[in-house]
């Protein structure tokens, strides 16, 4: 899966960047570096079981364990304190990386119900793209009767991409749903 992914980029991808930009070498053919994966849990608050089935959640999606992220402050109209954990998050690099990314837009975004492509104004100027998910259960690997609550989480492809443009032909040639 994840090898048929990285042919199609040094194949397909590579060779039509270098001719659309025209790169002089290889090398400033953008890639795709990591992919992270974060999902918030403001709910851990107040309750820390709620906690452990998010990194089970994101443990069974990402297939690695997440690290549990701590409040960088203290709010008090949130009811949040100093390194309290407020949310899980995972990065995928390599052979992962490249299993996950085939895992999701070939089997985890055609199941979204009305689906019709992911936005082209999630760039961050950078080279970056986020993809904004409503729910876990579109995940193949969730169970529906053991989600005790759905949670969105945001995914994150950061690319040695200098521009948008860059980034955006890149992650459309890697198969990227992009909406018309």
């Amino acid at each position: 899966m994840a090898a048929r992914m990285k042919e199609r980029y040094l194949n397909e991808v590579t060779p039509a960047l270098i001719q659309k930009f025209n790169y002089t070498t290889v090398m400033q053919v953008p890639k795709l570096e990591k992919v992270v994966i974060n999902m918030g849990v403001g709910d851990a608050v107040a309750n820390s079981k709620v906690l452990d089935s998010a990194v089970n959640d994101m443990q069974l999606i990402a297939g690695q364990k997440p690290v549990i992220t701590r409040a960088k402050k203290s709010i008090a109209g949130f009811k949040l304190r100093e390194n309290m954990p407020i949310g899980v998050k995972v990065t995928l690099r390599g052979e992962r990386m490249y299993h996950f990314l085939d895992k999701l837009l070939n089997v985890t975004l055609p199941r979204v119900r009305d689906f019709q492509g992911v936005s082209t104004k999630s760039f961050d100027g950078r080279g970056n793209y986020t993809l904004g998910l409503k729910d876990q259960l579109i995940f193949p690997e969730i169970e529906y009767d053991k989600v005790e609550k759905t949670r969105g989480m945001d995914i994150v492809l950061v690319t040695t991409a200098k521009t948008d443009e860059e980034s955006r032909e890149l992650l459309a040639g890697l198969g990227m749903p992009f909406a018309k």
